[in-house]
């Protein structure tokens, strides 16, 4: 039976980052990963094989036909009728995760890591750590890492299967929906309905809480929205759904809004309201590892189970369900096996929905800050006052600062518009070392560039904008 230091189960952004960075370390490390594509193994999870990846490059496709249809006049361009290859822009996004997921395989062949195609499963505990199943292989492990991630949470009157679909179904319709319900306004049903509308799909979106992006800051919220119906979106917020049939002509879904039974027919139907801890095949309840009323695996600040020898990493442990918070406590954790300092700052993981325009945020609301006590001051400048925003015809939408009104330090950032989501990495790393706005403001910015509205936004905090 082969010995490791580390067996990683799940190969998905926590999992394949924890194995190489274990391996880099000096430890003699395996993976075990079940998920599987056209039929075979393929390394990194739901991010790389159906969700961020493949989402983002249908996102591009799509955008680039809304750019030719309705912006290329403006600049002088002529072009004929634009019409979309559905069968070859699916073809690139699969081309696109084949690079990504085979260059995860060449990344393990590199490292030495060892990689097991299937379930991973916990058999027994021994003295010197941890008998585990690695796809019908039975292994020893000093350390098990479970990186099992998450699955789409379905809704009980609408089972994925036919015409109704989570993110998977959504990234591989065979031609553009003629109407596309969206049950869900979080990040995958906006992404997702946002392709296919820019592709002619006519979309309605349907949430039960009252408002939209409540997570959010208010005026992202309310900026973004806007934006979104002006394009064609159409939401219904305060939804309670009570119905959901499939026929040979699609879907029928009968909702109340404001006290109104409302029936709607669509050809598919995205269902996104939410994932789902993965620990299905672990062997869970067989060893003993404790899970919290949700099915989370419960961790310590260490990433400790209950379970001597037994750690568990990203989506499975809930929190902010995001590729790089798993990948950073992968890091981290890898760290800390092999006695260093690993940590996670949780205050500043950045959260970002790549719609056009895009959104982006890091740290305290405005609202959240008064919640919690501390007084504040915000800046705010708008993407409209750039040159370089004006120049690339997207000019929509603000940045905002929030800071410590006593202090100064940077509390939060806040961002609607073309390219925040690249612009969100600045203010997260002066926030990483507890910066203020001043020294965001003071910090020389390229011109022309959209970065230039975060430094304005950063000066307005002490009301002393330039170019406002």
């Amino acid at each position: 039976m082969d010995s490791f230091d580390v067996v990683v189960i799940g190969g998905g952004p926590g999992g394949y980052v924890a194995a190489i960075r274990a391996a880099q370390l000096g430890l003699k490390t395996a993976c075990v990963d079940a998920f599987e594509r056209n039929g075979k193994a393929s390394l990194g999870g739901t991010c790389l094989n159906v969700g961020c990846i493949p989402s983002k490059a249908l996102l591009d496709t799509s955008e680039k036909v809304e750019v030719a249809k309705h912006d290329f006049a403006e600049h002088g361009i002529s072009v004929g009728e634009v019409t979309v290859d559905v069968a070859k822009m699916l073809a690139r996004k699969d081309s696109v995760v084949d690079k990504l997921t085979g260059g995860i395989a060449y990344l393990f062949k590199k490292n030495k890591i060892t990689s097991f195609f299937g379930l991973g499963k916990f058999v027994r505990q021994e003295p010197d750590g941890w008998v585990v199943d690695c796809a019908g292989t039975e292994v020893k492990a000093k350390h098990v890492i479970v990186a099992t991630g998450s699955n789409p949470r379905a809704l009980p009157l609408a089972p994925f299967g036919g015409n109704v679909v989570e993110n998977s179904g959504a990234l591989a319709f065979d031609r553009v929906p003629g109407k596309l319900g969206v049950i869900g306004a979080g990040v995958i049903g906006l992404e997702l309905g946002s392709v296919w509308r820019r592709l002619g799909a006519e979309v309605t979106v349907l949430e039960a809480l009252p408002g939209f992006l409540m997570a959010a800051d208010d005026a992202v919220a309310k900026e973004a929205l806007k934006q979104f119906q002006k394009q064609g979106l159409d939401f219904h917020f305060g939804v309670n759904i009570t119905k959901v049939e499939q026929t040979g002509e699609g879907v029928t879904v009968t909702y109340t809004e404001k006290e109104q039974e409302v029936t709607a027919q669509f050809d598919k139907l995205i269902v996104s309201i939410g994932r789902v801890p993965n620990t299905n095949g672990l062997n869970a309840e067989g060893v003993g590892l404790a899970l919290d009323e949700r099915g989370f695996v419960k961790v310590d600040s260490h990433y400790r189970t209950n379970l001597p020898g037994v750690y568990a990493i990203g989506d499975v442990i809930g929190g902010a369900m995001l590729a790089h918070k798993a990948e950073e406590e992968g890091v981290a954790l890898a760290e800390m096996l092999a006695g260093q300092a690993g940590h996670v700052n949780y205050d500043v993981i950045p959260w970002i929905i790549y719609t056009s325009p895009e959104i982006a945020w890091a740290g305290l609301t405005e609202k959240q800050a008064k919640d919690k006590g501390i007084a504040v001051k915000t800046g705010q400048f708008p993407f409209s006052a750039n040159g370089r925003a004006l120049g690339h015809g997207h000019a929509t939408g603000f940045v905002k600062i929030v800071a410590d009104a006593q202090t100064d330090k940077l509390l939060g950032a806040h961002m609607v518009g073309a390219g925040v989501s690249e612009l969100i990495a600045e203010v997260v790393a002066i926030m990483e070392f507890g910066g203020s706005s001043e020294d965001l403001g003071r910090t020389i910015h390229a011109h022309p560039t959209l970065s230039e509205v975060v430094k304005e936004a950063a000066l307005a905090v002490e009301k002393r904008a330039i170019h406002m």
